[in-house]
């Protein structure tokens, strides 16, 4: 499993670059708010396992690498 940080970057690189989304919108989504969205991608507090199923499923669609 890929360490917090590494995560975090991953987290925000698919929500600005690939999907271009704000906080909110991404976290509607996710079905999260957007307080954790953005504590996700400053690495102060990492997903419950169903959204991280959901981020990781998101990320090999748009080409990201994850472990």
């Amino acid at each position: 499993m890929e360490h917090n940080e590494e995560f975090a970057k991953k987290i925000k690189y698919l929500r600005t670059n690939k999907l271009m989304l704000t906080q909110v919108e991404f976290a509607k989504i996710l079905g999260v708010s957007y307080e954790s969205i953005n504590r996700y991608e400053r690495s102060k507090s990492v997903p419950t396992l169903k959204t991280r199923r959901k981020l990781v499923k998101m990320m090999k669609e748009n080409g990201i690498e994850v472990e």
